[in-house]
């Protein structure tokens, strides 16, 4: 069975800083919250007797059927005729706005 985590103030602090978000002392409580009652849920999970015997789902449905079809190959359209409907591009590669300062 796998140790649970607890997560810390400083950790969430450190994740909040590094994703550029900073929280206030509210919101890093709230998470702290809510990752508690996360981790009292996996840790009801990973009491479950034989619980690494049992196969991962891929789907939520037992009956689930996979409609693969045929890899057909079709004509591409040409790359030059595709950077026509371009505002910008260098040689094969669209220039687009920059989104994060």
């Amino acid at each position: 069975m796998k140790e649970h985590m607890n997560f810390t103030k400083e950790m969430v602090t450190d994740y909040a800083d590094k994703l550029l978000i900073g929280l206030t002392e509210e919101e890093t409580n709230m998470v702290l919250e809510e990752f508690s009652i996360i981790d009292e849920n996996i840790n009801k999970i990973n009491n479950i007797k034989d619980i690494e015997k049992v196969e991962p789902m891929t789907h939520c449905l037992d009956n689930f059927i996979y409609d693969l079809r045929e890899d057909v190959e079709e004509e591409s359209i040409p790359i030059e005729e595709l950077l026509q409907n371009c505002d910008e591009h260098t040689m094969r590669e669209v220039e687009v706005p920059t989104v994060v300062g």
